[in-house]
């Protein structure tokens, strides 16, 4: 995977992961308090800016009460 394919798919991530936390009306530090991730890496998260571990996502899921999976439910193109 390229540096571009790697950029879109952090990108693609945050925005799903925004799309969640919104759609039920969670501040980035309410959302930060259900699942241990400190508010700012859930900002650059959501901007695509850090790429995440796998506990982060399991604790990302935790917080908005979603299975992992649908965090990764994504449209992407490799290549």
């Amino acid at each position: 995977m390229n540096i571009n394919d790697k950029t879109e798919f952090l990108i693609s991530f945050g925005k799903l992961l925004a799309d969640h936390r919104q759609k039920r009306k969670l501040s980035y530090r309410e959302l930060a308090q259900l699942c241990d991730v400190d508010h700012s890496q859930i900002s650059r998260i959501e901007k695509g800016q850090v790429s995440i571990q796998l506990t982060t996502l399991f604790e990302l899921a935790r917080g908005l009460d979603v299975h992992p999976k649908e965090l990764l439910d994504f449209k992407f193109t490799c290549g």
